[in-house]
């Protein structure tokens, strides 16, 4: 169902709504997406048979936890088309994962799932301080890839100017953000930065640039990286969430007054906190695996999916909805070393502490015999030259961080700037593990 595109500066009525009320809503839509997956996707009603379950033993929120959870593989397992509820032919778009690691995985969205999205992410950009007449210049990837085109529907429904620049050509990122003055920016975090050292490479401050705040997506990022980026570019920095299976970009998003975690639009979504390793829900305020039912999909309804994520659920704050604690990591890409659970955010925060080092920086990951061996490559900042002592310094000092807050041992190399490859489209790679697979 499309949301109401309310007036600049209004909320509209379910942000300001009692948790009753916001409860009766999830708890009618989440009976409906029930019906609809079970009646209208083989590997639904297939899999609650298996549990025992049936939609109409849902008569409380509390007892989706009786049915089964979605994870990544039930959707390649069905590729392309099969986990649709609706017949092709009311398909209007189709999106797609990379495929890395697997068939990719398939999402499809009828018309009015295109416009709730659209909605959602006028919602979010709103929420961010965004504006009708905004410019916003659109640096997520274009194509199957959700980003781009999430954001690009969710600026024009909400009235703003839209830059569909897309990833890459860091130059001409420069060129055109000097040149239309954007207010806006929506881009993957580690590709500001990327930006960011482009202005600075051709000497110009990029505290003067038009942009205004910046809305950051599509991976990890730590309340460091944010303070580096809000430093460097003279703009707020607000954190947008989504993934594909589940949407896209605009399952929640933080809202500039209190940037205190992405708000979930819980009129559209149902969060969960789990237990990775059981499954079993934790109490708000508990970190574990993020858990989306969908409430209003037509095309790809999704029940219990496991997003693994780990974050928390937090209370309201500038909403009536529940947030979401910054993503610490995933419960699938952490990483074990020696024993101990390492994620690659633990080390970004160390890395940007130093004043020395920028946010741009790559594990290692190897093994010698039988023990795992990391080695920390990390980068000077534009414009710094220093000796060979120095640099030892520098090791030395995030060696004995490192050890001390994440407790492995590490080797770590400090490079010259602009030394590690930089993201051109998206995603940062900051792990390269080369361990042999089990």
């Amino acid at each position: 169902m499309p949301v109401k595109n309310p007036q600049p500066g209004e909320l509209e009525p379910i942000e300001k709504a009692s948790r009753d009320e916001i409860g009766a809503l999830q708890l009618q839509r989440l009976k409906a997406t029930l019906h609809n997956a079970y009646e209208n996707v083989p590997h639904y009603r297939k899999a609650f048979d298996a549990k025992g379950v049936h939609p109409e033993d849902l008569r409380q929120l509390s007892d989706l936890s009786k049915f089964p959870f979605t994870v990544k593989s039930d959707l390649r397992d069905n590729y392309p088309f099969g986990m649709f509820a609706v017949p092709r032919e009311r398909v209007v778009r189709i999106h797609a994962s990379s495929g890395t690691t697997g068939k990719p995985t398939v999402v499809g969205y009828t018309q009015s799932d295109i416009d709730t999205w659209a909605s959602l992410v006028a919602r979010s950009i709103r929420a961010a301080g965004g504006r009708p007449g905004d410019m916003i210049h659109v640096a997520y990837g274009y194509g199957l890839f959700t980003g781009g085109l999430g954001a690009h529907y969710g600026a024009e429904r909400l009235g703003c100017t839209v830059v569909p620049m897309s990833g890459g050509q860091t130059e001409k990122q420069v060129q055109l953000i000097r040149d239309f003055k954007p207010d806006i920016i929506m881009v993957t975090p580690s590709y500001m930065q990327v930006i960011i050292e482009e202005f600075q490479r051709q000497g110009i401050d990029p505290q003067a640039s038009s942009i205004k705040v910046g809305i950051f997506g599509a991976e990890p990022w730590t309340e460091a990286m944010r303070a580096d980026i809000e430093h460097k570019a003279g703009l707020d920095a607000v954190d947008i969430y989504g993934l594909s299976e589940v949407m896209g970009p605009g399952v929640a998003s933080e809202c500039i007054e209190s940037k205190d975690g992405p708000v979930i639009w819980e009129d559209h979504f149902y969060p969960e906190i789990i237990n990775p390793d059981t499954g079993e829900l934790v109490a708000d305020g508990e970190e574990g695996e993020l858990v989306f039912t969908s409430l209003s999909k037509e095309a790809m309804p999704v029940v219990r999916y496991r997003t693994r994520d780990l974050t928390r659920l937090l209370p309201p704050t500038s909403r009536s909805f529940r947030r979401m604690g910054k993503i610490v990591g995933r419960s699938d890409d952490m990483l074990i070393i020696r024993g101990v659970n390492v994620f690659p955010t633990q080390i970004e925060e160390i890395v940007l502490a130093h004043e020395a080092l920028t946010g741009v920086y790559q594990l290692h990951v190897s093994r010698d015999g039988l023990l795992d061996q990391v080695e920390v490559h990390c980068e000077l900042q534009p414009g710094t030259r220093i000796g060979d002592a120095q640099r030892a310094e520098i090791a030395s000092w995030l060696q004995g961080r490192v050890k001390t807050l994440v407790g492995i041992s590490t080797t770590v190399r400090v490079f010259d700037p602009d030394s590690i490859e930089r993201t051109q489209t998206g995603k940062a790679r900051r792990v390269l593990d080369k361990r042999p697979k089990a």
